[in-house]
């Protein structure tokens, strides 16, 4: 049977006898882990494998393990990864590259050998002077070409672990002034003000597999409607200028950014011509709502989601783990 086009999370750290019922029936095409869904590392691997077995094929299973503030993988049983700033003080640009390539691939490593194989990473957002620090130190920097040039070393050695990146937050979250968990991000800036910057890094990585949108207005584009739910931006800017062909997915619906119900929201989303609904929470009756709203996944939306899981290395590059982790450690260290 097909799947339906979105992603669900689950409450805890495994399915319910109601979770495994409804995503048997409700059929995603994936799921999503967070911090609640962590214990240890034979518990997400058990978690998993859970999933996949109610939908009966191997899901992609998705997580935000960026580093930093946002990690949902972490102590005692994983390592602790540093923020994409943290980077900015390897003066050796080569050096830098690669050493955001292993933090990354690193992160794969620790992802892949408990089943999860695409990770909300690298963040392309911008930011400015004045923006919310929602981003902060998740960006690689100030300057579009070097979050470009990071946020592809940080794409690379995931696919190099057999993860599939996904960049976010399309096409840009740097200028919000909000916080979209919370509230709706207005951007009043001019469309040349975005095409030299904001947009840089994504036409850059428009080549990855799978994009995240940002639940933002932007004025010179659409002034009604968030990039999410908005027509214009996912079709003319997105696929059009930006030239992205793979996989679109929403950040999370649940968010206060997004007006109306979770099968309005959803509609809108898939209207304006997103791939993908990404819903976090694990609320089952939210999730209902959600699974009755969406289309299954067929069409161009089956062949990008085919296209995307096709580029899934089965077989990840060696790595000596011991060895990389103290190379990033030592890096670090000597850039503090």
């Amino acid at each position: 049977m097909t799947s339906r086009a979105f992603i669900a999370g689950c409450l805890g750290t495994s399915l319910t006898q109601d979770e495994r019922a409804f995503f048997k029936e409700a059929r995603p095409w994936g799921f999503i882990l967070f911090k609640r869904n962590t214990q240890s590392p034979e518990q997400v691997a058990a978690l998993t494998a859970q999933m996949r077995e109610t939908v009966g094929w191997h899901a992609p299973i998705l997580i935000d393990q960026e580093g930093g503030r946002v990690q949902r993988m972490g102590p005692p049983h994983w390592p602790a990864y540093p923020p994409a700033r943290a980077f900015l003080g390897i003066n050796d640009p080569v050096q830098q590259r690669e050493i955001v390539r292993l933090s990354a691939r690193l992160m794969a490593h620790d992802l892949k050998s408990v089943g999860i194989d695409v990770d909300c990473l690298p963040v392309l957002d911008v930011p400015v002077a004045g923006s919310h620090d929602v981003i902060g130190n998740r960006a690689y920097a100030h300057e579009p070409d070097m979050i470009a040039r990071l946020g592809r070393a940080a794409a690379e050695g995931l696919i190099a672990g057999g993860v599939l990146p996904v960049i976010k937050h399309m096409p840009g979250h740097g200028r919000a002034k909000a916080d979209s968990h919370h509230d709706l991000p207005v951007v009043e800036a001019s469309l040349a003000e975005l095409r030299a910057s904001d947009f840089r890094p994504f036409r850059h990585l428009a080549d990855m597999p799978m994009a995240m949108t940002a639940h933002v207005v932007f004025t010179a584009l659409d002034p009604k409607h968030p990039a999410t739910v908005s027509k214009t931006i996912v079709r003319e800017i997105m696929r059009g200028e930006l030239g992205f062909d793979g996989l679109i997915m929403t950040d999370d619906i649940s968010m206060k950014a997004l007006a109306g119900g979770f099968a309005q929201k959803a509609r809108a989303a898939i209207r304006a011509g997103v791939d993908v609904v990404l819903h976090c929470h694990g609320i089952m009756e939210e999730m209902v709502a959600i699974a009755g709203a969406v289309p299954e996944m067929t069409g161009a939306r089956g062949r990008r989601a085919a296209m995307a899981l096709a580029r899934i290395r089965h077989e990840p590059e060696p790595l000596d783990v011991d060895e990389a982790r103290a190379q990033l450690a030592s890096a670090l260290a000597l850039s503090a």
